[in-house]
C-alpha cells in the first residue's frame, strides 16, 4: 500500500536535496582550492632544490677539474718532460744577443761549465747528427750533436755544441736526462761552456729561444 506524499514533505525533501548539493560543490571546490594552493605554493620548492643539487654537481666537478689540474701542474714540476742540458751551471750568452763571436745573433744559451761536465739530452729523442765541424753545422760549433724530438711539424731538435767528447752516434735513441757528451771548448768558444739551441729543423738557421722553450715546459733556469 503506497504512502501519499504531502506537499509539505516533498518541499523538505526539496530542500534537503539542494542543500546536500550545495555542500558537495562546496566541498569539491575547497578541495579544488586547497589543491591549486598547494600546487602554486609548492612548485617552486621542487625547482629549487633540482637547481641546488645540479649548481653542487657542478661545482664538484669544477673542484675535482682543478684539483686534477694542479696535481698534473705538480707532478710535471717533480717530473717534467724536459730537463736542462747540464746540472750546474752559470748562464752566459743568451739567446738573440749580439756580437763579434757570432756570424750574426747569438742561437742558443750558453751554459758556463767546466770542460768535462756531464751534458745530458733535454728530452727523449733520436741522435740525427754528431761529430766535429758542428755535426755539419760548420766550423764554429766544435764538436757537436742534434737530438730530434717528436714526429710531423711540431717535431724539436736539441743541439750542444763546443763538447770535448760525442758519446753517442746517429740514428742512436736516447732518454731523457741520459748522458750524451762533455762539454768542452772546442770550435769559435770564447772559454769552456756548453752552447744549447732549440730548433724547429735539424740544420743552423731554424732556433727559436731555448730558454723561454725549457721554462714553457716547466724547467726553471
Amino acid at each position: 500500500m503506497s504512502q501519499r506524499t504531502t506537499p509539505r514533505q516533498s518541499t523538505l525533501r526539496t530542500r534537503a536535496a539542494v542543500l546536500a548539493a550545495g555542500l558537495g560543490v562546496t566541498t569539491a571546490l575547497g578541495a579544488g582550492v586547497a589543491f591549486a594552493a598547494n600546487s602554486s605554493g609548492d612548485a617552486g620548492a621542487p625547482r629549487a632544490s633540482a637547481t641546488a643539487a645540479v649548481d653542487k654537481q657542478a661545482q664538484t666537478e669544477k673542484a675535482s677539474a682543478v684539483k686534477a689540474a694542479d696535481k698534473d701542474k705538480k707532478a710535471k714540476k717533480i717530473n717534467p718532460t724536459w730537463v736542462k742540458p747540464v746540472s750546474k751551471y752559470t748562464l752566459s750568452a743568451t739567446y738573440g744577443r749580439g756580437g763579434g763571436m757570432w756570424a750574426s745573433k747569438h742561437s742558443g744559451q750558453d751554459f758556463a761549465v767546466p770542460v768535462g761536465t756531464n751534458v745530458k739530452s733535454a728530452h727523449a729523442g733520436t741522435v740525427v747528427k754528431a761529430g766535429p765541424n758542428g755535426a755539419g753545422d760548420g766550423p764554429a760549433y766544435g764538436n757537436a750533436i742534434v737530438i730530434k724530438h717528436g714526429t710531423g711539424p711540431s717535431a724539436k731538435y736539441s743541439q750542444y755544441a763546443h763538447l770535448s767528447k760525442v758519446k753517442v752516434h746517429i740514428g742512436q735513441k736516447v732518454d731523457k736526462g741520459q748522458s750524451i757528451a762533455l762539454s768542452g771548448n772546442t770550435g769559435n768558444s770564447s772559454g769552456p761552456h756548453l752552447h744549447f739551441e732549440i730548433r724547429t729543423t735539424p740544420n743552423y738557421g731554424s732556433a727559436i729561444n731555448p730558454v723561454s722553450f725549457l721554462r714553457s715546459a716547466d724547467v726553471t733556469l
